[in-house]
């Protein structure tokens, strides 16, 4: 969260107390900022920027995978098929003699 928006909300915070407590208020906005920027400090966030670049490494992984899964088939199929050829011969020589 930009500083900008953290210090925002606190001031929203100290405005929003009560009129009573009004004359605090520099002070409780500071607490305010405080309290906010340690607590936000403690979470484990990452910027826009590398959330994007990451989403952009998930992507190109996805399509390596899908490409590497085709691949994939291709491969068993040819497999599948040469081994049905290899047992059809089998069988064919089997019945000549």
């Amino acid at each position: 969260m930009a500083i900008e928006s953290i210090d925002e909300v606190a001031k929203r915070l100290a405005e929003s107390v009560p009129q009573g407590l009004r004359s605090m208020k520099d002070d409780l906005e500071k607490n305010f900022q405080s309290v906010l920027r340690a607590g936000l400090g403690r979470l484990d966030l990452v910027t826009r920027e590398e959330f994007e670049v990451q989403e952009a490494v998930l992507a190109r992984t996805r399509q390596k995978l899908e490409a590497l899964e085709g691949r994939l088939i291709s491969i068993e199929t040819a497999k599948a098929t040469s081994k049905k050829r290899k047992t059809r011969k089998k069988k064919a020589k089997a019945k000549k003699m």
